[in-house]
């Protein structure tokens, strides 16, 4: 009897630690998607593709496609991107839940603007702000959507060199997001708006203001381990060191900036770091340095424009897409209005000619009584 309690004892510890493992792994491999989401995207990837197999749930399934877009930006895969968000899209338009559906919208922003389609996230972007609106005011998700909506415009305005008002953006996003519950991922975006504000200042020539900003966005980075942003922001700080002339400087800030995205397979960050190693070793007139990075620099140039171009296709093909649905919807539509038309035209004709009938019946009936009048007078 004592050997079956705790052969049972046993079982039921089994059976525990097994129900506990079944419930806990989806969460957990979640957390770890989005923690390495800027530094092994690849891995981030594999994940939200294996846990979107299983998923039924259309929420779970939204955030999932938003992951499995994010991990594809910070790659640069701009046509697996955009094919995951609009998936998230094509779902979210299932649910009635303004969080949801602005959340995919302000991330179909986020994919047009890194593909320099401006106009295209600018009307996305307003379409958001929509539905951000009946996100009620005290919940933490109505600063963070606003925070990103700000964030974005803050790029559009900072690409098309109007380094003034997008700074305007980027401190109205930092001011969002300070209202939030800081959270890693909040870290990560504030990393991110910093490291543009820095570049803003830089722009205007306000020195001393980008590298505060660039040591910030370091900062927010290593809170949450990012360690391509934090890349991201010494490559900010080493053009600083260039313009002083300091370009050894430069050089141990960019060389360090290079290891600590190794992993990543960020195409943007790579040129970028590529192209400033190779603008400071010419300047240090190291030719043979100069001449590999400035290889390494063409190259992921050359990438980063086909995977541009693959992805405009696509944005193309699902706009010629778009357009013929919204053709056909018309079309439907307008043939409704037509057979609307001549069956309404139809009843007219039949309750007119009813009428007509009667009339006349009734006009027969009058000339008869008049006669029969006439016959006996």
């Amino acid at each position: 009897m004592k050997l079956f309690l705790k052969i049972l004892s046993l079982l039921l510890i089994a059976f525990y630690t097994f129900t506990k493992a079944q419930k806990t792994p989806d969460s957990v491999l979640i957390k770890k998607a989005k923690l390495e989401i800027y530094d092994n995207p690849d891995n981030t990837i594999k994940i939200g593709e294996q846990l979107l197999k299983k998923s039924h749930d259309v929420k779970a399934s939204i955030n999932l496609y938003m992951l499995l877009s994010t991990a594809n930006i910070a790659k640069r895969n701009f046509e697996e991107s955009l094919k995951y968000i609009l998936k998230a899209k094509e779902l979210s338009q299932k649910t009635n839940d303004p969080k949801s559906q602005s959340g995919v919208l302000i991330s179909v922003a986020i994919q047009y603007q890194q593909m320099e389609l401006f106009s295209k996230s600018l009307e996305t972007l307003n379409e958001a702000d929509q539905y951000i609106s009946k996100i009620p005011a005290k919940n933490p998700e109505r600063y963070i959507e606003t925070a990103a909506s700000y964030a974005i415009r803050g790029m559009i305005y900072k690409s098309q060199s109007n380094s003034e008002i997008a700074l305007e953006k980027f401190l109205i996003s930092i001011q969002n997001y300070e209202k939030v519950p800081l959270k890693k991922t909040t870290y990560s975006n504030m990393s991110v708006v910093y490291y543009n504000i820095g570049y803003c200042y830089l722009n205007l020539n306000q020195i001393d203001k980008a590298q505060e900003a660039f040591l910030q966005s370091i900062a927010f980075a290593r809170k949450n381990y990012a360690k391509s942003l934090e890349a991201f922001a010494l490559k900010g700080i080493a053009e600083i060191h260039k313009q002083k002339h300091e370009n050894q400087s430069a050089i141990s800030l960019l060389l360090k900036a290079e290891n600590l995205c190794k992993n990543t397979g960020d195409i943007i960050l790579n040129e970028g770091l590529y192209k400033e190693l190779a603008d400071n070793y010419l300047a240090m007139g190291q030719q043979n340095l100069y001449q590999q990075y400035n290889k390494k620099y063409l190259e992921m140039r050359f990438k980063r424009k086909q995977n541009e171009l693959k992805s405009i296709n696509q944005v193309i093909n699902n706009h010629n897409k778009e357009t013929a649905l919204k053709s056909k919807n018309l079309k439907s539509y307008y043939r409704y209005i037509k057979i609307g038309s001549v069956l309404l035209g139809c009843i007219f004709i039949v309750i007119l000619l009813y009428f007509i009938i009667k009339i006349r019946k009734q006009n027969k009936k009058f000339q008869k009584e008049i006669q029969q009048m006439i016959r006996t007078s």
